[in-house]
């Protein structure tokens, strides 16, 4: 590690709270923030030959011939001259060393190219073109479009209304949709106005820099009010701005403080299986070879006690031999000397080579080309390439990575009533096929030509009225955060930063609620041809932990209303008791609809009371101008909020699987892979898609399900399902528990288990938190590694990581990890 990263993590440990003020300089060096230079290099012109040495010495081969070398300088034993060794040496050293050159190069290259890029830099009233690596904290410095973002800045204005910036963060966090963040009203009026932008001094106080993408918590002072800052107004390093002609921010962190950087980690010497496994074998080789010089050395020295008189006179000891025992210690370093091609000098630089032959062979192949998008496939390293063949068990998440992430509304169920059924002109229910006949939305003139429903009953409730449709549908049309475009008058463009929220809006403005347009304060829809226009008074943000979302809204009535949707297993408990029975009957159509695979969501909705509102304003505000533990405070305001609400209904969409998913998992099967779905979607919606794709198949001897509410719940289950799978595990004799029954030391590897049969595993977040507690996680493990397939619905990122980490905790096996999401960003890095 160098000294500046060593200086930087000592900085970022003692820094609590990050304080900076706009435009000045002076400030803020003060507080000895880094500037945005980046070194993702591992090596340098300096401590290169040193650094570099001591990785390739920790090979043992290479030690052992730098040992060899040492021994061949004492003339005493060496019976060769010492460049028979150091010219091996230092070739094997050099390719090696040439090789890790060459990379670093590359690196050295990329890091001169991203620090030397421009920016623009506002500076006394004037733009000034800039390099990056000159940036600081505090300067305000302006995007373009298709350009990408510089450092982490807060977004002060944009060219876009209402201070809408939109991005691609790709680079973060593998998602391709495109993200929107807004700037505060208070700085969107700066606008691209020089004299404003430059005479700004608003004070931030913030977090201190951390790996955390999806959070940010600090507040603005400026003219004396205080505005609360989170990560909707945060454009971070790596993301490119898109869509948006220019934009301002303000530079919060820098370099190696940014997020990008602080989940780069640090770059280490990676060794594979393959590595130790090499290390392993010159191992033996090496105790070998000296049981060899031993067996030989002694030899010698009873050769020397019973018959070397003989021959002093023709070949004396020499000075330093005193005795046939010095004489035979001296041998066995000869011996060492003489039998030392038994370790192979060029193993390890073989393999290098292959490895990088193999590297090429990847980019090469044709049949691993992806016509549709152009892709061919690309082997980021070269070090790596042979895990790929030892992988034992494959965690991946389901949507985007099994399915396409291509959301389109499909049905629905409003007040008890299934909607998205295909019919005849008869009456009865028909299978949807092209030949079904689509509903006309040609009366709604800012319909999505592209949207297509085929149950005309909803579109005959719409028009006639239907109180509960109309609401369900104005649910959908305000509880969201989608971004509207119309630069052609009637040509509306969303921008959700979530493909659910975009169907969802989508099938909103086909029923006739038009979303057009959002400002910080205000959300307009076409409610059946009339505008109206909605105060947006509170978003209560989704999150992970949380799984749903809520607006609340002052109606043009004067009314007070919240709407959220989220997953049904939390709304659920949030409902009012009188909606009983028609959650009973929506839970019914809800399991209906994750039998077919869908993707649900519950809608809800409540009327609040405006005096109670004002009180929980009150507390809104002070909890998110609140530094410390701002979320939990956040959350339990959130709680008072959301309860006694009020179900409309449900929705269902469609996400398609992959193309050439159930064949590439049925080929894994073959190879004896196993494949675990992590992901936070409906039980019955993930047991579909695993049964689409070949996870699951119906020969399978059984699946368990595991869905116990308590901690011994759980554990009877999973001894259930391993009874069945293995009776004899669980047998005190059984090999597995004597091992575990004798305590043994961390770590420990538990080995292998075989079942008497095929298997299938499901598993919720809900019992999956009991079953990863400590005295419950080898239950788990020893139980989901029998079977064939393993699907855990309903988890959190957390979740996901904590699966990954006992996986590599107890079990000596090579794993896989897949995503695509930012909630699989903590599952892949634990890898």
């Amino acid at each position: 590690m160098s000294l500046v990263e060593s200086q930087s993590e000592d900085r970022q440990s003692e820094e609590q709270v990050r304080y900076l003020q706009a435009n000045s300089r002076e400030l803020n060096s003060t507080f000895g923030y880094p500037n945005n230079t980046i070194k993702t290099s591992r090596y340098s012109v300096f401590n290169f030959l040193p650094l570099n040495l001591f990785e390739q010495f920790q090979r043992l081969a290479n030690a052992y011939f730098l040992i060899l070398l040492f021994l061949q300088l004492i003339p005493q034993i060496s019976p060769l001259v010492w460049y028979t060794t150091v010219i091996p040496l230092m070739v094997v050293l050099s390719i090696t060393a040439v090789k890790d050159a060459i990379d670093d190069v590359k690196r050295h290259q990329n890091d001169n190219h991203v620090n030397n890029r421009s920016v623009l830099v506002v500076m006394n009233g004037r733009i000034k073109e800039d390099k990056w690596m000159n940036i600081q904290v505090g300067d305000i410095i302006k995007l373009k479009n298709n350009q990408p973002v510089t450092a982490d800045v807060l977004l002060l204005s944009s060219s876009e209304p209402y201070g809408l910036t939109y991005i691609e963060t790709a680079e973060l966090d593998g998602e391709t949709n495109l993200k929107v963040k807004q700037s505060i009203s208070v700085t969107s009026n700066l606008e691209d106005n020089l004299g404003l932008l430059s005479s700004f001094d608003g004070k931030v106080r913030c977090e201190s820099p951390n790996n955390k993408l999806d959070k940010f918590t600090g507040i603005l002072t400026f003219k004396g009010k205080n505005y609360t800052l989170d990560h909707d107004k945060l454009l971070l390093r790596g993301c490119i701005i898109r869509n948006t002609d220019w934009c301002y921010g303000l530079v919060i962190y820098t370099g190696p403080d940014t997020k990008l950087m602080q989940n780069c980690g640090k770059s280490t010497f990676k060794r594979t299986h393959m590595d130790h496994l090499l290390n392993v074998l010159v191992l033996w080789i090496f105790l070998f070879l000296g049981g060899m010089c031993f067996i030989l050395a002694i030899g010698h020295g009873i050769w020397e006690n019973k018959k070397g008189y003989y021959f002093q006179d023709f070949l004396p000891w020499e000075e330093y031999v005193s005795s046939s025992f010095v004489s035979a210690i001296l041998t066995f370093w000869s011996y060492f000397i003489i039998l030392n091609t038994m370790v192979p000098i060029s193993l390890y630089v073989s393999v290098e080579i292959i490895r990088l032959g193999n590297s090429c062979y990847i980019n090469w192949d044709r049949k691993m080309y992806y016509a549709p998008k152009d892709t061919p496939a690309q082997a980021r390293t070269t070090t790596l390439n042979e895990e790929l063949g030892q992988v034992k068990y494959v965690f991946s998440d389901k949507t985007g990575t099994l399915t396409q992430n291509i959301m389109i509304f499909n049905k629905c169920s409003i007040n008890g009533i299934i909607y998205g059924y295909g019919y005849d002109k008869n009456g009865p229910r028909v299978e949807v096929s092209e030949e079904t006949e689509k509903v006309d939305f040609s009366y709604n003139k800012l319909a999505d030509p592209k949207f297509s429903f085929y149950d005309n009953t909803l579109v005959e409730a719409m028009k006639k009225g239907d109180h509960w449709v109309h609401l369900f549908f104005l649910s959908l049309s305000l509880c969201h955060t989608v971004m509207s475009e119309e630069k052609v008058e009637g040509k509306l463009v969303y921008q959700a930063q979530s493909p659910d929220e975009g169907a969802l809006v989508t099938a909103a403005r086909n029923f006739g609620f038009v979303f057009r347009s959002r400002t910080s304060e205000t959300i307009m829809v076409v409610e059946m041809g009339e505008t109206k226009v909605y105060q947006l008074l509170a978003i209560l943000d989704f999150s992970n932990v949380r799984k749903r979302m809520s607006v609340i809204v002052r109606t043009p009535e004067d009314r007070v209303m919240l709407f959220c949707k989220g997953a049904d297993t939390i709304l659920c408990q949030l409902l009012h008791p009188s909606c009983r029975s028609l959650r009973d009957v929506t839970m019914e159509h809800l399991d209906d609809f994750a039998f077919e695979g869908l993707r649900t969501l519950m809608v809800a909705y409540r009327e609040v009371d405006n005096a109670f509102y004002q009180a929980w304003s009150k507390k809104h505000s002070e909890a998110c101008l609140s530094l410390e533990n701002r979320e939990d405070k956040i959350s339990d305001v959130y709680r008072e909020m959301e309860k006694d609400l009020m179900l409309l209904g449900a929705t269902a969409i469609e996400d398609k699987l992959q193309d050439g998913v159930p064949e590439t998992i049925t080929t894994l099967n073959k190879a004896k892979i196993k494949i675990w779905v992590l992901t936070g979607d409906k039980q019955e919606t993930a047991v579909n898609i695993a049964y689409a794709c070949n996870i699951f198949e119906e020969e399978m001897d059984g699946i368990f399900i595991v869905e116990g509410k308590n901690d011994e719940t759980v554990r009877q289950e999973l001894r259930l399902a391993r009874k069945k799978m293995k009776p004899e595990s669980l047998l005190e004799s059984d090999p597995v528990n004597t091992y575990l029954n004798t305590k043994p030391q961390m770590p420990f590897r538990i080995p292998e288990e075989v079942p008497n049969g095929n298997y299938g595993l499901i598993i919720n977040g809900y019992s999956l938190a009991y079953a990863l507690e400590g005295n419950l996680e080898l239950e788990l493990l020893r139980t989901v590694c029998m079977c064939k397939g393993v699907i855990c619905c309903r988890m959190t990122p957390l979740q996901k990581a904590q699966v990954v980490e006992l996986m590599k905790r107890y079990k000596e096996v090579v794993t896989l990890a897949i995503g695509d999401g930012a909630n699989d960003v903590s599952m892949i890095k634990g890898m």
